[in-house]
């Protein structure tokens, strides 16, 4: 009797815990489909020890838009077609497109984690945050990409990639804004601006 009872309790356990990440797969679907835009400021870490920051804009669906601040004279412009990669430093363009990008899940209009898709590998929640780690099966040669969210309120704060070189890269947003209205030529690139601006940051140095 004791050892069909501990069997139970063993079942009802794992059954609540199940049901628990399910919901919170919901909170998490609901959340991130609920955003229209965000604007924040950022730090990106590298696991090589590379660090950088500046101001990040996204209009969903498949918009964004990442100015890195000094020394980093980067760029990147996604206007729903592809990803535009400038290094003005360079004065190198370059097209990335959207399926190569792990990050750019976070900009499709509706999000689900069917398993077909989206399959959740990697689930972990505390009291202070909640993380979960998400790969596309379908594209087997984009890397899995970790979302990490605060629970009190929760918000997005950052979120993990490693990049073909096998190096991880952090992404951490502050000073959030979210469902502000956004100028729609955040998303347009103009190279000629774009050097103008790169020219202008050099003079002042």
């Amino acid at each position: 009797m004791k050892k069909f009872l501990s069997v139970f309790f063993c079942i009802l356990f794992f059954s609540s815990s199940v049901f628990a990440a399910a919901q919170d797969l919901q909170k998490i679907e609901n959340y991130l489909n609920s955003l229209q835009t965000i604007k924040a400021n950022f730090v990106q870490m590298a696991s090589n020890g590379g660090t950088a920051e500046g101001k990040i804009y996204i209009a969903k669906p498949s918009k964004i838009r990442m100015e890195y601040t000094a020394p980093d004279d980067l760029l990147i412009v996604g206007n729903g077609d592809y990803i535009i990669y400038n290094d003005q430093e360079l004065d190198q363009v370059t097209n990335i497109d959207y399926k190569d990008i792990p990050a750019t899940m976070i900009l499709t209009q509706k999000i689900k984690f069917d398993g077909q898709n989206l399959k959740v590998i990697d689930f972990y929640k505390d009291g202070g945050q909640t993380s979960i780690t998400v790969e596309m099966p379908k594209n087997k040669s984009v890397k899995p990409i970790t979302l990490i969210f605060d629970n009190s309120p929760f918000r997005l704060k950052q979120w993990k990639v490693v990049d073909q070189q096998n190096i991880e890269v952090t992404i951490s947003l502050f000073d959030i804004e979210t469902d502000a209205a956004l100028d729609a030529t955040l998303f347009q690139f103009d190279k000629k601006s774009t050097t103008e601006n790169s020219k202008s940051k050099a003079r002042r140095k």
